[in-house]
């Protein structure tokens, strides 16, 4: 059963990396990344890394998904005030 698990997890990881590199917009792909390192996550964590695991939570999925939507909207606000 476990295996299945694991399997189905690979598999999600290599299709979301897809789909994170095919998109046009960036917001979708920085969402994507976060579902990318909660899926990391659940490997680390069946694979008995739970402090790798926690790491990646805090950091890959939480942090780095902050900062990234936070530059992109100050990106989207600057590029607004300059055409108006």
């Amino acid at each position: 059963m476990i295996t299945i698990f694991i399997t189905f997890t690979f598999l999600s990881l290599i299709i979301i990396s897809i789909s994170i590199i095919n998109q046009k917009d960036i917001s979708h792909s920085i969402i994507l990344f976060m579902g990318f390192g909660l899926g990391s996550t659940i490997l680390y964590f069946i694979f008995s890394a739970p402090d790798v695991a926690l790491t990646e939570a805090v950091i890959g999925a939480g942090i780095s998904v902050v900062i990234l939507l936070v530059a992109l909207l100050k990106t989207r606000i600057k590029e607004t005030k300059e055409i108006v």
